[in-house]
């Protein structure tokens, strides 16, 4: 009997448990928020699972043959292609070439994909179905390095419309090559393109065209460059010909871009100007204090040739002169010919004291006294005794005490007209040479400005 009773008394919980959870079941099914979700889910039930395995029916991938273009045999296949900049990221002038980052879209129409729709809505797909489908194989002309971007996904969009009307875009970095023109650097304009074009269809084949003409190209206002201007953006196309494989349609993608003149005027011109200036210094500085002048200019020269290695060092190495190596070379010569300058004053100053040399030591011997002479006269003596003691000079004295009856006269009474004389020879040509030797300094300080700002305005008329 205790055994009977725990078994009732089980099945008879087990009823009550089911019971609980029926009852339970009932009233969340009738909640009104339960009800509209409920009611949501019916009304947009999940696409993937009611049209699994459909896609590809629905756009028979699995029918035709997609390595074929569309409408093989036929006319040319229209491909329209428009292309938004997102970036234009480097500019370089060492490897010329530049790195653009772009939305890159392309339409066409491929009646093999075209299904039918109720909403006229198209579908969009990722980059799998781009492996099954024939797509443009449009490549960029002069490329370097180019590849699309696939973090976190590829960044591949396909959109199919029910016409059979395709729209494919892609996000790609592309580097290609731009053939730039230095001779006026960095005073420059550079012109570069973007080129795209079919590899494997000619024009017979596939026509390549702007879709909407100028409009087709887009860019970001923000985009900027460090160095450069960029002034404009157009698109032009026009035909390639390849000797062994025929005319193809290329599409270009030009855009014009200005250099920064700001940044080399404070890197480049200001230095090299303030060079050229403190070389001029020397002409203020006396022509005697030789190590001051000399160590001015050989430290002028040096920088100046710092300067030009280190503009040269970031250029590539074209066989032209560019503006900014006129500009420096000018400048270097005008800080060279200020040391040749001072080589000039300091020869003809060795050359003056030379001849003055010479000629001290010429008018010494006719006109002066070859031997001391001391002459002892008295108390007694004419006028004319006097004047012939001229030219004896004033140590030139006997001492007293050897002739005390006599007076002893020191022949300092040098005569006056022949001393003057000589001292006006002597200061004429002294005069001559120091004038000739200061006028070369004093032409300097005009002629080497002067000069330089007529080559200053010469130059920037020119190239600005």
């Amino acid at each position: 009997m205790p055994y009977f009773t725990k078994l009732f008394l089980l099945i008879f919980c087990l009823v009550l448990l089911v019971e609980s959870r029926r009852h339970r079941r009932r009233r969340w099914a009738t909640h009104p928020d339960v009800q509209r979700a409920s009611h949501i889910f019916k009304r947009n039930r999940d696409l993937t699972k009611a049209w699994k395995g459909k896609t590809e029916q629905l756009l028979r991938v699995d029918e035709h043959d997609f390595t074929m273009r569309p409408a093989f045999g036929g006319p040319a296949i229209p491909v329209g292609v428009d292309v938004q900049v997102e970036s234009l990221d480097s500019i370089s002038e060492v490897d010329m070439d530049f790195t653009m980052t772009l939305y890159l879209r392309h339409y066409w129409k491929d009646e093999r994909l075209s299904f039918p729709s109720t909403n006229n809505k198209s579908m969009t797909f990722d980059g799998r179905l781009v492996k099954k489908i024939w797509v443009p194989d449009v490549f960029f002309v002069h490329s370097k390095r180019s590849f699309i971007h696939d973090t976190t996904t590829d960044n591949i969009m396909l959109r199919v419309f029910p016409d059979g009307h395709v729209l494919y875009s892609m996000r790609v970095t592309v580097t290609a090559m731009c053939n730039m023109d230095f001779s006026h650097f960095p005073l420059d304009s550079q012109t570069c393109s973007l080129e795209l074009e079919s590899y494997a269809y000619t024009d017979e084949d596939l026509m390549l065209y702007w879709k909407n003409g100028n409009e087709s190209l887009k860019t970001d206002e923000k985009i900027s460059l460090s160095q450069f201007l960029i002034q404009k953006f157009h698109t032009t196309s026009r035909l390639a010909f390849y000797s062994s494989t025929g005319w193809y349609n290329r599409l270009y993608i030009n855009f014009t871009l200005r250099r920064h003149i700001f940044f080399f005027l404070l890197q480049t011109y200001f230095p090299a100007t303030l060079m050229v200036m403190l070389s001029w210094v020397s002409f203020w500085i006396d022509r005697r204090a030789v190590p001051a002048r000399v160590s001015l200019g050989i430290t002028t020269v040096l920088t100046m040739s710092t300067i030009i290695t280190g503009v040269n060092a970031s250029m590539p190495r074209v066989s032209y002169i560019k503006a900014v190596d006129i500009y420096l070379w000018v400048s270097f010569v005008f800080v060279f010919l200020s040391v040749l300058e001072y080589a000039a004053v300091n020869y003809l100053t060795t050359v003056q004291e030379r001849k003055e040399r010479k000629l001290r030591e010429r008018f010494s011997c006719s006109c002066g006294i070859p031997h001391s002479k001391t002459m002892m006269l008295d108390g007694n003596y004419s006028e004319s005794d006097a004047n012939s003691l001229a030219g004896y000079t004033r140590n030139q004295m006997a001492p007293e005490e050897e002739k005390p009856e006599k007076m002893v006269v020191h022949l300092a009474m040098s005569n006056e007209s022949n001393s003057s004389r000589k001292r006006g020879l002597k200061g004429h040509v002294g005069l001559r040479i120091i004038q000739n030797t200061h006028a070369i300094d004093k032409y300097s300080r005009l002629i080497f400005p002067g000069t330089y700002i007529f080559f200053n305005l010469i130059y920037w008329s020119v190239f600005s």
